[in-house]
Order: C-alpha cells, then structure tokens, then sequence
C-alpha cells in the first residue's frame, strides 16, 4: 500500500513538472555525451529549394515538442536570395518555433532554451548542447547566435549601420514571434553526437 502511494505521489509530481523538466533543474542534456568528443563548430550555406525537412529538423521538432513549451510554426519554405544562396528552411533544416517575446513567460522559455543550446557542459565544451545537435544558427528578438560566435548579439535586420534599433521593423523578421533554430548539415542528416548517441 506505501509503495503504491508513493508511486502514485511521484506520478504526480512528474506530472506537476513544467515542459523542459525532462531534465532536471539547470540539467544539461549535453552533459550526458561529455565522455565524448565535441562535435566542431560548422556552418553551411544554403544553396537551393529542397522538397522535404531533413531528419534532424524533424527529430529537433520532436525534441522541442517533448522539451519546451511553444508551438512548432514550420520547416519549409523555399526563400532563394540569389544565384546559390537560399534560406536554410528552403533545404528543409530550419525549425522556427513559435514564442511571442510579448509575453513575459514566452520570455523566459526563450531564454531557458537558448542558455541550454550555449550552455558550457561539465567536460568545459562551449555551446555543447548546439554543437551536439548541429545548430549553426538561433534568431530571437533581434538578437542571433552564429556558430563559433561567444554568444548572441545583435541581429543586423533590427539595427541600423550604427548599431541603432530601427524603429519598425516587422514583428516576424525581427523574430520576435518565434524562434529559428538553423542546422548545419550534419544536424540536419542527424550526423551530429546528438543524434548519433
């Protein structure tokens, strides 16, 4: 009878725990691979339209879904800029993953997730969790994260050639209703430690 009370009191409380808890609090998913090599930075552009996500956008959706709160807003959507050059959802390994930075607990999951992707792990790795996954890029509210960078600065959409915030700038390519989570290829052929482990 005790035992079957307790298993029911920590049903419960698991139950209780808030999406991204699968974890534990301050827990880093990287730091299970520590053991492992760190997956170098990468970044590689996009060159044309595909016609499907690639494996690891589909299994970063999964992840997010079971990991976080928000909406899963898309992967495909064939942007072309010019000869060779293409938004990174046009080769289909773009997530765009829908928070609102209008509302304070948008925030916070924003945050929560971006300090988890640029985290350090126990092994001393920076951006462990990114580099396992094969993220090169992350776009939030006017501020972005570049493979290899120290951590998120400034989005050139939002500012000005002196640094200076525009004073309109759309809401959604300002990304401030969601964020764009960019794979390299390896995160995107789920080639990454990550995905591989």
């Amino acid at each position: 009878m005790r035992l079957r009370f307790t298993l029911l009191a920590l049903t419960v409380l698991i139950a209780a725990l808030p999406a991204g808890s699968a974890f534990g609090a301050g827990a880093n998913p990287a730091d299970r691979l520590a053991d492992l090599p760190i997956d170098d930075y990468a970044y590689d552009k996009a060159t044309d339209c595909r016609k499907k996500p690639a494996p690891g956008a589909l299994a970063l959706v999964d992840w997010l879904e079971s990991n976080a709160k928000g909406t899963f807003w898309g992967i495909m959507r064939c942007e072309r800029w010019g000869k060779n050059s293409a938004s990174l959802h046009a080769e289909g390994r773009a997530v765009d993953w829908h928070l609102d930075s209008a509302r304070p607990a948008d925030r916070r999951e924003a945050s929560r997730l971006i300090d988890l992707w640029l985290a350090t792990d126990r092994a001393g790795n920076e951006h462990a969790l990114a580099r396992r996954m094969g993220i090169q890029e992350i776009i939030w509210n006017c501020h972005s994260w570049w493979s290899g960078a120290d951590g998120m600065g400034k989005y050139s959409t939002c500012y000005t050639e002196r640094g200076k915030l525009r004073k309109h700038v759309n809401y959604t390519e300002a990304h401030k209703d969601h964020i764009h989570i960019g794979l390299s290829w390896a995160g995107a052929r789920k080639r990454t430690s990550f995905w591989t482990r």
